[in-house]
């Protein structure tokens, strides 16, 4: 796949913008005072939908930023409701993009889909919204780059780029972050993975992914899984508390993410940020909690169960963990002077030669299996030589490629 010409990128850059009224909303929303406490406990508070009715539906004074995420964007795409712009789209790109192939453009369709859902939360509410990458590109720097770029300069006001966690998207997220344009480096499932990432490539956010940590321990029979997800996003947060005030460059804030419920809004208090689904969000409000007993929860008071028979039960607890070998070898890595010129083949080598098991060279195989099981991965068919956090990452990669080719499939039933 070739980089898109000035010309074509100028066409599909048109197709995208969408001018935003200046002011403030057009409509006036209420407050809520749990949600208020969060935010006093300096919590930032974004919703999980790239649903514009639903989001209205619920949204609050003390609410800051959207996130979409390729299932998201696949499920409203799949409503019908954004029919009109794909047509519209595929009527004037099919003829000013002649030289691409079936693929590129289903691809140069999709990021201006993507463009529009998020514009349409902007135009809604003027509040940032995270837009996400195509899964395809996610091993390539330097398409990961380029489209960063291209999201970015569609509304430079309000989108952040999410970027996946693979070695080349730490590479691109540290090239694109060079430009100042704020990423929200996503499928992060440890501590040890957003240590790296807010070392080596600095961006705006980190996530934890911590509902599906909680489920994969739950359904592979290693404990319930209550509390896993939790004191993972609560080590991470220290973590990355520690790295801030250590670097004065790092500003990298965390997402608690994949949030499940109500209690799970309550026991993070305090974290950096939430993104929360709007069915979680109702359950916090209607739990009959008061402001008063929200407080923010320590880490080292969670006890995780997780069974400790379980062949997988010291790969559970490594989540929450940055050992002190982890960090001599980013900061061996960090001492590079060439970070700026690693492929991504070299920054997997070098955490190979340095002990790190962050990047298995799982097969085609290997992949096709994983899309196959869904988000959350079938122990018992992995050795536990592999990193549960490396894992999960490739599950969550592999589920929103699947969902990303739903879309993709609806946008070519459009092309002639």
């Amino acid at each position: 796949m070739g980089t898109v010409s000035k010309d074509l990128n100028e066409t599909v850059h048109r197709l995208a913008f969408k001018e935003i009224s200046p002011g403030k909303p057009s409509k006036q929303y209420p407050s809520d005072p749990l949600l208020a406490r969060l935010k006093e406990l300096g919590t930032e508070l974004w919703i999980d939908t790239g649903e514009l009715e639903l989001a209205q539906s619920i949204w609050k004074n003390e609410l800051t930023a959207l996130t979409t995420n390729n299932t998201l964007a696949n499920q409203v795409v799949q409503s019908g409701v954004m029919d009109d712009v794909i047509q519209e789209t595929v009527d004037k790109l099919q003829e000013a993009a002649s030289g691409l192939s079936r693929e590129e453009l289903v691809m140069e369709i999709g990021f201006v889909i993507n463009c529009r859902i998020a514009l349409r939360l902007v135009e809604a509410f003027k509040v940032k919204v995270s837009v996400e990458l195509h899964p395809s590109i996610s091993r390539d720097i330097e398409k990961s780059v380029e489209y960063g770029r291209r999201y970015y300069a569609v509304c430079p006001e309000y989108f952040t780029v999410k970027v996946p966690l693979t070695p080349e998207g730490l590479l691109a997220t540290r090239r694109i972050r060079q430009g100042n344009i704020p990423v929200n480096f996503t499928l992060g499932f440890s501590a040890r993975q957003n240590y790296l990432a807010a070392r080596l490539s600095n961006p705006n956010y980190v996530n934890v992914f911590l509902g599906r940590l909680n489920a994969v321990v739950a359904d592979n029979s290693a404990g319930s899984g209550e509390w896993v997800g939790e004191k993972v996003t609560l080590h991470t947060q220290s973590a990355l508390n520690e790295v801030r005030d250590n670097h004065a460059d790092v500003k990298t804030r965390l997402i608690a993410a994949s949030i499940r419920n109500g209690d799970q809004v309550a026991t993070l208090a305090g974290m950096d940020v939430h993104t929360i689904p709007p069915k979680a969000m109702k359950e916090f409000q209607e739990s009959g909690r008061t402001p008063d007993q929200i407080q923010k929860t320590e880490g080292t008071s969670l006890n995780p169960s997780v069974d400790s028979a379980h062949g997988w039960s010291s790969r559970v607890a490594a989540l929450w963990e940055v050992e002190g070998d982890f960090r001599q070898a980013v900061d061996r890595l960090m001492a590079r002077n060439d970070l700026d010129q690693l492929s991504g083949e070299d920054l997997t080598q070098f955490c190979k030669e340095s002990g790190l098991d962050l990047f298995h060279p799982f097969s085609r195989q290997d992949l096709e299996k994983i899309q196959g099981d869904g988000k959350i991965p079938k122990l018992t068919d992995w050795p536990a030589t592999i990193a549960l956090d490396d894992l999960m990452t490739h599950s969550a990669l592999q589920s929103f490629t699947k969902d990303q080719n739903a879309l993709d499939a609806r946008i070519e039933s459009f092309l002639k």
